[in-house]
């Protein structure tokens, strides 16, 4: 039986987001798994805010990427932040 490769793309969030920015956000990460067919997106998150707003794009574009079968890891994520995420009980599926 043949396995195929795990397929990978990345992108990056940059600070501070605010709550109007959210469904931007989502929309662009969307329409980028769209266009793959990627089973991980990297989201290199080096530089935002340890805050709720950060968490709840986080938690956002990760339901986003479940639906189209792919999962959502953090990259460079600062103390605080792996901490907030942590707390909010999402680390099981934002940080590897």
């Amino acid at each position: 039986m043949a396995s195929s490769a795990r397929q990978t793309i990345s992108f990056a969030i940059g600070g501070p987001v605010a709550r109007g920015d959210l469904p931007g956000l989502c929309d662009r990460v969307c329409r980028l798994l769209e266009r793959t067919d990627a089973d991980v997106a990297l989201c290199d998150v080096r530089g935002v805010a340890a805050d709720a707003v950060t968490v709840d794009a986080l938690a956002r574009l990760h339901l986003a990427a479940r639906r189209h079968a792919c999962q959502v890891v953090l990259r460079h994520p600062a103390r605080g932040l792996r901490e907030l995420v942590g707390l909010m009980g999402l680390a099981d599926v934002l940080l590897d």
